[in-house]
């Protein structure tokens, strides 16, 4: 359980930024959709990365009713990402989207990013939303892909997060964290696992970051304000993932670009 709240949003005198991140995977918005809801606006994100979003029959009117109903834009994804999304806040500055759809593999689901470079005061954030294969030798080949599409966004701060279908010691979740920063690791916040949220066992869903963002926590926001273990229970089948990041602002000139 949380023994304090996580630092609110806010930009610095310098540029700098604290920016609230969630990672949901809403399978569909199959489920309470208030309950939903109401976990999503307690968490105030500036940020919301999305697994399983509506990607089919009427898919951006149910993406919008999302966003409409938590107070948030549609950054991009949904179909076009077969199921990944963005969502921001008006706090965020768009630079550019994209959506990416990975080679289909005969037999296993169609895969995607959902991508974005933002900004938040001085501070500028490449970001992407994803969800791994459940076959092991697919998910470790879009975990490398996954690295290169973070590297071609080109930006001084990176974000990448979602359901990775992956354990802490797992092929595919080793290769992410060695060549960014798992969130939950370094700055322990909330509950730790993700699946299932009737009866959470395990650690699939996660955040990571690129060298220079700072950690203020991360975690399942369990206990936190606003955010009930009934509406965790209902909104869907998966624990959300909550982070504070600092991020500081870009260098006069720009130029520089994360290294992962």
């Amino acid at each position: 359980m949380p023994t304090s709240t996580l630092p609110d949003s806010r930009t610095g005198k310098d540029g700098s930024a604290v920016v609230r991140v969630l990672s949901y995977n809403v399978r569909s918005l199959y489920d309470d959709f208030e309950a939903l809801t109401r976990v999503i606006r307690a968490c105030a994100p500036d940020l919301v990365l999305l697994q399983e979003s509506p990607r089919f029959f009427r898919w951006r009117k149910k993406l919008a009713r999302l966003a409409a109903a938590t107070d948030l834009v549609i950054l991009g994804g949904g179909g076009p990402a077969a199921g990944p999304a963005l969502l921001c806040s008006l706090r965020a500055t768009v630079e550019r989207t994209e959506d990416v759809l990975l080679e289909l593999t005969p037999g296993l689901h169609r895969r995607g990013f959902a991508t974005a470079v933002v900004r938040f005061g001085g501070a500028r954030l490449g970001v992407l939303s994803c969800h791994l294969s459940l076959d092991e030798e697919e998910r470790y080949r879009q975990g490398g892909r996954l690295l290169a599409q973070l590297d071609r966004l080109g930006a001084p701060h990176l974000l990448a997060g979602g359901d990775l279908n992956d354990r802490p010691d797992g092929r595919t979740f080793g290769l992410l964290a060695s060549a960014l920063r798992d969130c939950r690791a370094e700055r322990p916040w909330g509950g730790e696992h993700t699946f299932s949220a009737g009866a959470p066992r395990r650690r699939i869903d996660a955040l990571f970051v690129s060298e220079g963002v700072e950690v203020l926590g991360c975690g399942v926001p369990l206990g936190h304000p606003g955010v009930s273990e009934a509406d965790l229970r209902a909104a869907t089948d998966h624990l959300p993932v909550l982070a504070a990041l600092r991020i500081p602002a870009e260098r006069p000139g720009g130029g520089r670009r994360a290294r992962i």
